[in-house]
Parts: C-alpha cells; sequence; structure tokens
C-alpha cells in the first residue's frame, strides 16, 4: 500500500503553472477534505465560488476539473464537445452496466454512435414516446384510482411514484410488468448512488485493494447479480434484434434496459416527487441529476488560457449553473413563472438551464423522460389537495438529499390525499 502511495503521488505530481485556479492540495488525498461534510454539488459550488467557475481540483489520484458556469459549459459541451465526449472509468459504471457498453458510459466511438442511433431513432424518439401513451395513461389512472381509495389517510406517495413509474417502464421494455419489479427498484436505487464517481474505488482507482476494503466492489458485484437475474429471466422471451448494423449480445441489450431504468424511471420519479414536495413547502427548485455525468479530457485542450490535463474527469455541475445569480433572478426562489414568457429551453442549447445535458452526450430519453414527469404529475395536482400528516407545518418538512446521479430525497414524502372535485362549468 505504501508503495503505491507512492507511486500515485509521482504520477499526479503535474505541473500547476497554467491549470485553472483552484485550492491547495493534500498529500495523497488532494481535496478530497473540502468535500467532506456536504453533498458533492453543494461542496462544489461552495469551492467554485471562491476559485471561479472552471476550477482545479484533485480528488485522490483524480484531476477534476469542475465547471460551474454556462459560458464554460458551452466550452466543455459544444466548443470541445468532441474533446469531452468519452466517460472517464467509474467502477459502478464497468460492474453494472457490462463493461460500460450502456448508452450513458460507453466509450465515445462507433459502437456508442450506433447504440445511440438505435435509441433514438427506434426506441425513444417522439413518435414511439407517443405510442407509449396509452402504457402511461392506464398506469396513472391505476395511480391516481389508488390514492383515492385511501383518501384522508396517510401514504408514502414516494414509493407509489416510483412503483407507478417503474411500471411504465417494464411494460415499455418488456411488455408486461415483472414480477420482481419491487426488487428492481431497490438495486436501481442504490445502483444510483454509487455512479457518481465519488466513491474511493473512483478516487483512487488504481488501488484496487480500496475496492475491496470499501466494500464497494462486493456490493456493486452482489447489485449486478440480482439485476441480471431479474433481466435474464425476462430476456429470455426476446428473440433477437434484426436490421442492424451490427450485432447486439444478450449484455449490450441488459445494459440498455438498465439504462432505461436507471436514467429514464429512476430521474423522472425523483422529478414528480421533489416537485410535490416543492409545491408543498415551495422554497426552491432541485433538479433530479444536480452534476452531469462526467467527461474526460480525450487530448491537450485549452479554455480561457488554462490547460485541461489529459485524462482529466470534468464535472459540470448543472446546479450550480441553475442557481446561479448572473442569469436567474432570485435563483434560490420556488419560481416556475419564470419559465412562462422565456426563451430559454432545456432541449441543450441555452446552458444557464442544462437539465439533460448538451452537445453529442445529451440525455438520448428528453421526450420519454418528460412524458413520464407531466401526466403523473398534472393528475396528481388536479386530482387531489395534499395535507401534510400528524399535524406537519410546511417548514417542518425534511428537505435533506441522498445524492447520486440522480439525488432523492432522504426521507420518503408521507402526504394527506384529499380528494379535489372542481365545481361544475355554467353551461351558456
Amino acid at each position: 500500500m505504501v508503495l503505491k502511495i507512492g507511486k500515485i503521488r509521482r504520477k499526479t505530481n503535474y505541473s500547476a503553472s497554467n491549470l485553472p485556479p483552484g485550492p491547495w492540495k493534500l498529500p495523497f488525498i488532494g481535496n478530497l477534505h473540502q468535500l467532506i461534510g456536504s453533498l458533492p454539488h453543494h461542496g462544489l459550488r461552495d469551492l467554485a465560488k471562491k476559485y471561479g467557475p472552471l476550477m482545479h481540483l484533485k480528488l485522490g489520484e483524480v484531476s477534476t476539473v469542475v465547471v460551474s458556469s454556462a459560458e464554460f459549459a458551452k466550452e466543455v459541451m459544444k466548443t470541445h464537445d468532441l474533446i469531452f465526449a468519452s466517460r472517464p472509468p467509474i467502477l459502478a459504471a464497468k460492474i453494472l452496466s457490462y463493461g460500460c457498453t450502456n448508452i450513458g458510459f460507453a466509450p465515445y466511438g462507433e459502437y456508442w454512435r450506433q447504440l445511440r442511433k438505435i435509441c433514438t431513432l427506434e426506441l425513444l424518439s417522439t413518435k414511439r414516446v407517443q405510442s407509449f401513451r396509452p402504457i402511461r395513461e392506464e398506469e396513472v389512472v391505476n395511480l391516481i384510482q389508488w390514492i383515492a381509495s385511501r383518501a384522508g389517510s396517510p401514504i408514502n406517495l414516494t414509493q407509489e411514484i416510483y412503483s407507478s413509474t417503474y411500471s411504465v417502464t417494464s411494460r415499455v421494455a418488456f411488455g408486461k410488468k415483472t414480477r420482481d419489479q419491487e426488487k428492481f427498484i431497490y438495486v436501481v436505487k442504490e445502483a444510483v448512488k454509487t455512479l457518481s464517481g465519488f466513491a474511493l474505488a473512483d478516487v483512487f482507482p488504481s488501488v484496487s485493494l480500496l475496492q475491496l476494503l470499501s466494500g464497494m466492489r462486493p456490493k456493486l458485484e452482489r447489485l449486478h447479480k440480482e439485476a441480471d437475474r431479474i433481466m435474464e429471466n425476462i430476456i429470455k422471451d426476446i428473440k433477437g434484434i434484426c436490421g442492424l448494423e451490427f450485432s447486439l449480445t444478450t449484455d449490450n441489450i441488459k445494459a440498455v434496459i438498465f439504462d432505461m431504468f436507471s436514467a429514464g424511471s429512476e430521474t423522472s420519479a425523483t422529478a414528480v416527487d421533489w416537485a410535490i414536495t416543492e409545491m408543498i413547502k415551495t422554497p426552491r427548485v432541485t433538479p433530479p441529476a444536480p452534476l452531469l455525468l462526467p467527461r474526460e479530457c480525450g487530448e491537450k485542450c485549452g479554455i480561457d488560457g488554462y490547460e485541461i490535463p489529459v485524462k482529466s474527469k470534468v464535472i459540470v455541475n448543472a446546479w450550480a449553473i441553475g442557481r446561479d445569480p448572473n442569469y436567474w433572478n432570485e435563483p434560490e426562489r420556488f419560481n416556475p413563472d419564470r419559465f412562462l414568457d422565456s426563451s430559454i429551453d432545456y432541449k441543450g442549447t441555452h446552458f444557464e438551464y442544462i437539465p439533460f445535458g448538451a452537445g453529442r452526450r445529451i440525455c438520448p430519453g428528453i421526450s420519454y423522460g418528460l412524458a413520464n414527469v407531466e401526466l403523473p404529475l398534472a393528475l396528481l395536482l388536479y386530482h387531489f389537495d395534499w395535507k401534510l400528516p400528524n399535524g406537519m407545518k410546511h417548514e417542518d418538512l425534511d428537505m435533506t438529499e441522498a445524492f447520486g446521479i440522480a439525488v432523492r430525497r432522504k426521507q420518503d414524502l408521507h402526504l394527506i390525499p384529499i380528494s379535489y372535485h372542481p365545481p361544475p362549468t355554467e353551461k351558456s
């Protein structure tokens, strides 16, 4: 271990003369100590306030560049998009997505381009998403009816939202609900916590012993084994894919399916859950994915006169950009009206608001994700008024976040639904 640490120190002793500004790095751990005690997107935003929107950190042995402004996000995801088109190695992605063969973490290249083409033209096109409308409507109506049958009594709304959203994706992906749905929801929930790239195994990737000592590898292998078992039972019904320019193995298909659940269902359900919570408490907006999936610098690159080291991990803090007072009036206030007369969209062309990312690696499931948010949210708000249980006051509602690639609420949302019956409209 001591020899390994010595090698790490020599390997990461690069010239700091032309790097972006950043805090002083301690031996071995670099800047890890400055993120202890805070959620990464909060801690990175606080450091960026001091060192600037283009900041260099050393997280363990990993050279890391943090982007916290729309201008520099545009540099990474548009001006130099090709250079930053690949992902850095993340242990959880390697194990859970069958060697990084899913759309989210596959290296940029021919395989990724073909996979994205299949997803955007066949699986997640606007036309295809519209064809899933009857499934969405049926599942959401089932949810509304279930809640109505329990009107006046406390329910775990978070649990029901996730179950309904996963039911939609299950039927879309497999043509039916899976009998192991609740187990699969748990597996994806745990997996999402590990994919952020801040685990010890990811900040010290060359110290393989840490993967075992931290318990990360055994945990990931257990999750992968369980997810693989569930998908294997279902995928036996799939009889092959025809007309592709290259072949997809069974593991490739499983990787894409796992992607749909982790990136589609998890983020959609999280968005609905937060939206209801914010409307109960109304303090601020919380995006489901505060840090975009990290990118990797593929070759020497300069941004704003600074050198971005090759193989550096690049993190775009979309959460911080969405709270930047340079772009947003009263950014911490929950105010959906700000978008009513705004030309800013969410499709990666306005870098002050990038919930789906931008450039080549923009999320291919925008239409699918929005459809899974809009319908349940609208019907939950239309059919019910919502009260906190046990005399709880709005200001007492726990807004603590649980960090991962999607930031869930740490505590499930328990509310009392009150059926709402709109007054009849007068006939003219």
